[in-house]
């Protein structure tokens, strides 16, 4: 409710429709073709819902399901592939540039990756075409988890960020780059130096994953 309706927009138009936006660009030219690689940079946090960012978890959910419409629309092209990246927390000044309502100082939850990571992952994709990657174990708990119990992520989800956010440092709320561009370039967030103290938010998800894990084991073991 902090987060001004304008916020939600400019997040939903930036994540989805840019997506959006570049599908529609470059696929005629992809047809005339019959061939050629769209690569959509999504996030886990398309399988996981981020709580206290809505409009995030809004796009990123939207643009997995445009990708799988697109994807089903275009099965008669065997060249043209529309591939789906799922990368964890990259270790990028995101966080430091993005728009903050909270109150608190934010920082993203480890474990963190090299964000030449996901780089190196979109040429594979280039090179290798393939539906979806995830970049990260973190990714791939965070999917499994909420394909088996979507509200138990949620919930430890909600838990973690109201954690972290109790014991966050006070900040001033900001649209960060949402309207305005980003001060400063760079490739490195520097998190990866700091405390691993606050990974609160991603240690919820991975529980969950250890749960459901543990649940299905228990259940093969009865069979």
């Amino acid at each position: 409710m902090q987060t001004p309706l304008k916020s939600h927009q400019r997040v939903i138009e930036t994540n989805l429709m840019g997506h959006i936006n570049g599908a529609h660009a470059v696929l005629p030219h992809f047809i005339a073709r019959k061939s050629g690689v769209l690569i959509n940079m999504i996030s886990l946090g398309a399988f996981a819902p981020s709580p206290y960012a809505a409009a995030y978890s809004a796009s990123k959910f939207g643009l997995r399901g445009f990708s799988e419409a697109l994807r089903a629309e275009l099965h008669e092209f065997e060249d043209i592939h529309v591939c789906d990246v799922y990368p964890a927390f990259m270790d990028t000044p995101g966080v430091s540039h993005a728009a903050n309502y909270t109150g608190r100082r934010l920082q993203p939850a480890p474990p963190l990756y090299d964000p030449r990571r996901a780089a190196a992952a979109i040429v594979s994709l280039a090179r290798r075409p393939r539906a979806t990657v995830t970049v990260g174990s973190v990714a791939t708990l965070a999917r499994i988890a909420h394909w088996v119990s979507p509200a138990l992520t949620g919930w430890l989800g909600a838990k973690g960020v109201e954690r972290y956010l109790s014991g966050a440092e006070s900040a001033p709320r900001t649209d960060g780059n949402l309207f305005a561009p980003s001060v400063g370039s760079g490739i490195d967030g520097g998190y990866r130096q700091q405390s691993a103290g606050r990974a609160v938010p991603v240690a919820a998800v991975a529980v969950a994953a250890g749960l459901v894990m543990g649940l299905l084991a228990h259940r093969l073991q009865r069979r």
